[in-house]
């Protein structure tokens, strides 16, 4: 496993988003807030429920027995009195209708109307279809309440005509934009047509409009993005080249391994042999794209000797690992150890392997199997140390760092987890001084400053905080490139929570993009703080680089949510321009 760099830079950036949800739900509308990779999405109480157009109100006295609306498993149900049937007075002619006085066809419409109400709570959706039709063909003008509850008998019959249903939908709302039952209606058409992303903007546009008091359209739009960001997923995983993440999180995936020597080369190397050397030279050098180009190249050409074979299966794979490719890193690193067992960091890599499938037991497996071959490896108990740290078995993680620190003293980031552990368990003192310890013990290492200010933003002590994320900031510069760029986009971090100065916070993001153009903390930074902003179409923006961006399934899914929530929002901003200001103004007020 790698360092929690990444993990922890997350789990804060989902804090800042928590503490800000109400403007962000508002910037989304009612949209994501990603938890765990469990996504939320904002709903308050239960708004007005109802059906079709309510005519008179029903006499409370006369029942209280709970009406029955088109939501219940038994059937739709009106919700309203049912009228008097006026008689039935037959299909009109052209010209008789235009013979009829204005107050006579309205008052005419009126009455089909009520019949049609009767006729759809009796469940006679064809019957009521007629009535509403003869409504609409009499009215004087387009009247959106006849068309809406046209449409809902078009989804109430067996089977359902969802496409009359949108189109008497798009009817009512050409005369209504707002009328937020047909918007209802329309997005339950177009969500059973699998019209995903038109069902997603009516029901953003209906939330917005019920000012977010409707729980069922909530729902709705957590429903169908959730449909929408898993079928986008399944299509990009399926049809996108493989590709390395960020430097950022390549490097600290390697940081996260010993330095080990190169393998000696057999007496006669084969070309293979000496490509292999080449691409262990191009990941010492950071040259992480060359890497994977020379051990591809490598295992093509043939490798001569046994552990040079392993070497390069594990080399292989750990890309394979990185680049999304979970089943073929699988199979490398386990033919890696089956040519040479005691090849413990292929164990380790394994284990990373059945924690990215959720196969927890089988990681620890991979522990045990590797400390059977080789005890005094260091690397074994920091990556198991990382898995109980992840699955929040604190104290067995504190155990794991301080044996791998027993064994190896010169790794930083034994001492940096233990250190962080520690503050997980609230061991507040010795997390403090194990912290002070590692920054004078390794003066020219960035990662304890960046670690340590950390913590100290988590306690709020901004200042103190910044101070250290400076100092990163200031020992990478010093060394060779490319740079770590995640000291500038948690100092960004830190002085928006302290001051609320977005624009300083959005110069860091934008300064570490500058540096490494993928690096996803500042991509996800970005779009939040553009969230804050209402500025929707740069957040749109950053979360499809976001979602370019992602490695594993969760976090493509992670990002489509947030990237198809922000396009309907912008949508609605545009349809209803006159709502624009209203939202941003909400949003502002929320972060006061």
């Amino acid at each position: 496993m790698a360092t929690t760099s990444s993990t922890s830079y997350f789990e804060r950036i989902q804090d800042f988003v928590a503490e800000n949800k109400k403007a962000v739900v508002i910037g989304t509308a009612a949209a994501a807030l990603a938890v765990g990779g469990v996504i939320y999405y904002a709903s308050t109480s239960r708004g007005p429920s109802g059906d079709l157009e309510k005519g008179k109100t029903r006499d409370k006295k006369k029942s209280s027995k709970k009406r029955k609306t088109v939501n219940d498993a038994d059937g739709p149900l009106l919700e309203e009195i049912k009228p008097k049937v006026a008689d039935d007075e037959g299909a009109l002619s052209v010209e008789e209708i235009a013979r009829m006085s204005v107050e006579e066809r309205a008052k005419l419409a009126g009455t089909l109307k009520t019949q049609g109400n009767t006729l759809y709570q009796d469940r006679k959706f064809q019957q009521a279809v007629d009535l509403y039709t003869r409504a609409i063909q009499v009215a004087t003008k387009s009247e959106p309440v006849y068309y809406s509850n046209r449409a809902a008998c078009y989804m109430n019959m067996t089977p359902p005509k969802y496409e009359l249903a949108v189109q008497d939908c798009d009817e009512a709302l050409r005369a209504d934009a707002s009328y937020v039952k047909a918007l209802n209606r329309r997005a339950n058409a177009l969500e059973a047509l699998s019209r995903n992303e038109e069902a997603l903007r009516d029901f953003t546009a209906a939330t917005i409009l019920d000012k977010f008091q409707n729980e069922s359209a909530a729902q709705a739009v957590e429903r169908v993005l959730k449909k929408i960001a898993t079928e986008k997923a399944a299509v990009i995983l399926r049809t996108r080249e493989p590709r390395l993440p960020s430097f950022t999180f390549v490097s600290a995936y390697f940081a996260a391994f010993r330095v080990r020597p190169l393998p000696a080369l057999p007496e006669n190397p084969s070309t293979g042999d000496n490509t292999l050397i080449l691409a262990l030279q191009a990941l010492e050098a950071a040259d992480y794209a060359h890497a994977v180009s020379l051990v591809n190249e490598a295992m093509e050409q043939g490798i001569s000797w046994e552990i040079g074979k392993a070497e390069a299966l594990n080399l292989r794979g750990t890309f394979k690992f990185l680049m999304g490719d979970v089943s073929g890193a699988k199979d490398d690193l386990y033919e890696s150890v089956k040519i040479f067992p005691s090849f413990t960091q292929s164990w380790v890599k394994i284990a990373s392997v059945h924690m990215e499938r959720g196969e927890g037991t089988r990681a620890f497996e991979c522990f045990e199997e590797a400390i059977k071959h080789n005890p005094q490896d260091p690397d074994i108990y920091y990556h198991r140390g990382q898995v109980l740290f992840i699955t929040n078995e604190f104290k067995e993680a504190a155990d794991n760092y301080t044996k791998s620190s027993e064994l190896d003293d010169t790794f930083v980031f034994s001492h940096i987890q233990l250190a962080v552990a520690l503050y997980k368990m609230d061991e507040l003192a010795r997390s403090m001084a194990t912290f002070r310890r590692t920054m004078t013990n390794f003066p020219q290492r960035s990662e304890p400053q960046n670690y340590y200010g950390e913590l100290l933003l988590d306690q709020q002590r901004f200042q103190d905080a910044v101070d250290k994320f400076d100092r990163a900031v200031e020992l990478e510069r010093a060394k060779p490139p490319p740079m770590n760029v995640l000291p500038l986009v948690n100092k960004g971090l830190a002085i928006y929570q302290w001051k609320q100065d977005i624009g300083a916070a959005e110069r860091c993001c934008d300064e570490a993009l500058r540096i490494d153009p993928e690096c996803e903390p500042a991509v996800a930074t970005l779009a939040q703080l553009s969230l804050q902003q209402s500025k929707i179409d740069r957040a749109v923006e950053m979360f499809t680089r976001q979602a370019e961006l992602a490695r594993s399934e969760p976090e493509l899914i992670n990002a489509l949510t947030y990237q198809y929530a922000s396009t309907a929002q912008l949508e609605f901003t545009r349809n209803y321009p006159e709502m624009a200001e209203q939202l941003a103004q909400i949003a502002r007020s929320m972060t006061m």
